[in-house]
């Protein structure tokens, strides 16, 4: 129960990473997200793997840095080359940065995982794990199928339509609707 959890809590952080990397960047605030939820599960992914690493590394700086920033970059890695062979879609290309490969990842954001690896295992986990360890299991349940039909939602959204902007949601009002998913 508690990798679920895991799962969604981070996933949900990276989501609001997300939105403020694209405010403080001046992006457009894309979605790189469920269509219903507002998690990224890229990021929840990502830090499964990361508390997934042996203790020796987590227990060593260094070696969670390393091994942390490489564990999450491989998830990267593979969930871009999943949304775009499996889905048709793709969110993110690094392809003008360094140290990139295929535009899938990169060297700058391979050390930013590095740090939030460490931020991961030595700040939030102990916070989080002990209170997302205590959710019942009822609950759990009903989020899990929450989750899984957005999820099965928004795959079969994506791989109809290519774009991934059939995942956002639109806030403005005052302008013209946006053109329909085709």
């Amino acid at each position: 129960m508690v990798w679920f959890w895991n799962f969604v809590w981070y996933s949900f952080c990276g989501f609001l990473l997300e939105t403020a990397y694209a405010r403080l960047t001046g992006g457009g605030g894309s979605r790189k997200c469920l269509r219903v939820l507002p998690l990224c599960p890229v990021y929840g992914a990502g830090a499964l793997a990361i508390l997934a690493l042996p203790s020796w590394v987590q227990g060593r700086p260094w070696a969670l840095f390393l091994l942390g920033g490489l564990t999450a970059t491989g998830v990267e890695y593979a969930w871009a080359a999943l949304c775009q062979r499996g889905l048709g879609v793709q969110f993110w290309d690094y392809a003008g940065l360094p140290g990139n490969i295929r535009g899938r990842v990169c060297l700058p954001f391979s050390l930013a995982w590095g740090a939030l690896a460490m931020g991961l295992v030595y700040g939030v986990e102990p916070v989080m794990g002990p209170i997302l360890g205590g959710i019942p299991a009822i609950v759990t349940g009903w989020a899990a199928a929450a989750v899984g039909s957005d999820l099965l939602l928004s795959a079969a959204l994506l791989r109809h339509t290519g774009d991934r902007a059939c995942l956002g949601w639109q806030f403005n009002t005052a302008g013209p609707p946006p053109p329909p998913c085709r």
